[in-house]
């Protein structure tokens, strides 16, 4: 296969290592262009074009519906982050005293704080240590979860890839366990939509959900939301308005229900802007082919790691397996402190992050070997200078 010309997909600037797309990513040319003509549009026609940007709306659900092979467009949608799709299914399952929700001690907070909030109704969460192997010293992360659940055991909730050391979880293992056990399954998978083959049907997903200013490339301040059908009706409600009933635009009824689809999750008017700018990324992600950007990305992960390699006294804390390398590479120095190598890579322009006290990058699919080398090279200069 022929990779296409991704050369002008980008125009961050030369001096600029960019290699934090887990955090917040740059905006494709395309999006940012879309959104200045939106700018323009509404400072010069107003809302004269609504109907064309309720199209766009509509154009969106359906573009994220193909990105994860969704049953249905009806099936997705539109929020402000993904903490906001975690607590909707929090707060809209019906809990019982003694229950109880597995998850992985190594979340990120959106993805354990919503959950302890429930302790106040009896809810029990469980912390599991993924790479802790005591009793089962073969266990796998996933086997590590499995273990912890129980007969209480209502949810499974993780990421599809950790925040801290992008370890790439199997979740077609966990999505056949849960469903084999009737136990709800919730994924966040904001490490992933974007950047890697997602698919909720393959790995029998009942909840996912991610934010669109990472590797989906936009804005931040709208993500989106998948609820299987089935459960979707039975989902109780915590916000209400306009937007989330059947008929959206019959103002003068007096009478309303919850709409059918999934836009009974969002109450109010839509971020339009918003919407217009991750419709046209998305709009690239799939003219490029996801699978595409999944070769490219691990690619420049595995470049990554070879270049790390061959520095002394650096250790790479991500697991580098074929089925787990993802967008992200950890490491730190055995002599140096993390924190002292992310100030000095950020002031030398290698934008990077520090996460569970290790230098994180994450490159992208266009993220070119020189941009790669250049942030190496930088990182080579700071250790010099620090012995």
């Amino acid at each position: 296969m022929q990779f296409p010309d991704i050369s002008s997909d980008f125009s961050i600037k030369k001096n600029i290592f960019y290699l934090n797309h887990a955090a917040v990513s740059p905006w494709p040319v395309i999006t940012a262009d879309v959104v200045k003509q939106f700018a323009d549009e509404n400072a010069q026609l107003g809302a004269t074009q609504y109907l064309q940007w309720v199209k766009i709306e509509q154009e969106l659900r359906e573009n994220i519906s193909k990105l994860i092979n969704a049953p249905s467009s009806d099936d997705i949608a539109l929020v402000k982050n993904t903490s906001e799709a975690l607590s909707f299914v929090a707060y809209g399952l019906s809990w019982k005293s003694g229950d109880n929700i597995v998850i992985a001690k190594q979340e990120f907070p959106s993805n354990r704080i919503v959950w302890q909030s429930l302790q106040a109704q009896g809810v029990e969460v469980k912390l599991v240590d993924l790479y802790k192997n005591t009793d089962q010293p073969n266990n796998t992360p996933e086997d590590n979860l499995i273990s912890a659940i129980d007969d209480k055991t209502r949810l499974l909730s993780v990421s599809s890839v950790q925040y801290a050391d992008g370890f790439r979880m199997n979740l077609e293992k966990l999505g056949k366990f849960c469903n084999e056990h009737q136990i709800l399954y919730c994924v966040d998978a904001i490490q992933s939509i974007g950047a890697l083959k997602f698919d909720v049907q393959a790995i029998n997903a009942d909840f996912v959900m991610a934010d669109g200013h990472k590797w989906l490339m936009s804005p931040e301040g709208l993500g989106l939301f998948y609820c299987r059908e089935s459960i979707r009706s039975k989902m109780k409600l915590s916000q209400y308005g306009w937007h989330m009933v059947e008929n959206q635009f019959d103002f003068d009824s007096l009478s309303w229900s919850e709409a059918s689809t999934a836009r009974k999750f969002e109450c109010g008017s839509p971020n339009m802007i918003g919407i217009h700018a991750l419709n046209c990324s998305i709009n690239l992600i799939l003219e490029r082919k996801i699978e595409f950007i999944e070769q490219l990305l691990v690619k420049n992960s595995r470049y990554i790691v070879k270049k790390l390699e061959t520095i002394p006294e650096v250790t790479i804390q991500s697991d580098t397996d074929a089925n787990r390398i993802s967008g992200i590479v950890s490491f730190r120095h055995r002599n140096i402190s993390s924190e002292t190598l992310y100030n000095e890579l950020m002031a030398n322009h290698v934008i990077c992050a520090m996460r569970h006290e290790n230098v994180r990058f994450s490159p992208h699919y266009y993220t070119s070997t020189e941009v790669i080398d250049g942030a190496i090279e930088i990182l080579n200069k700071i250790l010099v200078s620090a012995h």
